[in-house]
């Protein structure tokens, strides 16, 4: 009989102090508190300024049919605030699984947690390429590092970053608030190299030379023998610009969509006589 108390009063004991140790887990990790500038993987985490979060979401022009990936989310701030303010969805990459954990935990506070979910993963293991958004606050050459990826990433993407920027991929935008800046990119597509259009001229095709520094451009068109320099020539995502002078004197616009190695769009032009504008001329083209 005292064999059997002795039994029980072990398991009692061992039971409790199974639970107290996970009860004391689970205090600790709902108490978690990150320390401004502690070390992660790669970085030290710092929290982000409010009102650049803000400016950097509202520059990209986030909304709800936006997924956005931050790449170290730390305590989840950023893709909060997308969900939150800007009604995207969002999840967030971050190596250190109490800041990971700790920023679920947030979602869950806001409100969003429906709409937000943070990965205690790697950001250069995970796969992100079906982001709309990508924001970071990550250092020069962690940027560099990402930068193939990011380009590599559908035509139109948008990036943030909160300090840091690309090496010599200029941004379309720098973010300024009182305490912080910010870097805007759109991830262009590629279009160098020539390609053959047509709609440009009834009387055949024109050649299209284009050299490219990420959104910068630089070209010629070769027009019934003749070539010109190309005029306001730029890339915006997919979309590409330039206008050139006709046989007749007069300015074109064109504008088409890249779809890999083909062109299609439309030509416009003169502008500024509503009561001469003629029809809209469909341009296509390819990559020779």
């Amino acid at each position: 009989m005292q064999s059997i108390h002795r039994a029980l009063s072990t398991f009692i004991f061992v039971s409790c102090s199974v639970f107290l140790l996970q009860a004391c887990s689970v205090l600790q990790s709902e108490t978690y508190v990150p320390k401004r500038g502690q070390m992660g993987k790669d970085v030290m985490w710092l929290p982000t300024n409010d009102d650049l979060v803000f400016k950097m979401l509202d520059a990209a022009q986030v909304g709800p049919r936006d997924e956005l990936v931050d790449l170290g989310a730390g305590d989840g701030k950023i893709p909060i605030a997308a969900a939150r303010q800007f009604g995207a969805r969002a999840w967030g990459i971050e190596y250190n699984k109490d800041l990971a954990a700790l920023a679920q935990r947030n979602a869950q506070r806001a409100g969003v947690a429906e709409r937000v979910r943070i990965v205690h993963g790697d950001i250069f293991k995970e796969d992100f390429s079906k982001a709309t958004v990508v924001t970071m606050y990550l250092l020069e050459e962690l940027n560099a590092q990402l930068r193939p990826t990011i380009l590599a990433m559908k035509p139109g993407t948008r990036v943030l970053s909160n300090t840091f920027s690309m090496g010599d991929w200029e941004p379309d935008q720098v973010i300024r608030v009182s305490n912080g800046t910010g870097y805007f990119w759109t991830v262009p597509a590629n279009v160098a190299g020539l390609w053959t259009l047509s709609g440009l001229d009834e009387n055949g095709n024109a050649t299209l030379k284009l050299e490219q520094s990420f959104q910068r451009l630089g070209g010629s068109l070769t027009l019934q023998g003749k070539t010109q320099n190309l005029l306001g020539a730029r890339i915006e995502g997919s979309v590409l610009h330039f206008s050139f002078i006709n046989a007749d004197g007069l300015l074109k616009a064109v504008k088409v969509f890249v779809n890999g190695q083909l062109l299609s769009g439309e030509l416009t032009g003169p502008y500024g006589m509503v009561e001469l504008q003629p029809a809209t001329v469909r341009v296509e083209g390819r990559r020779l």
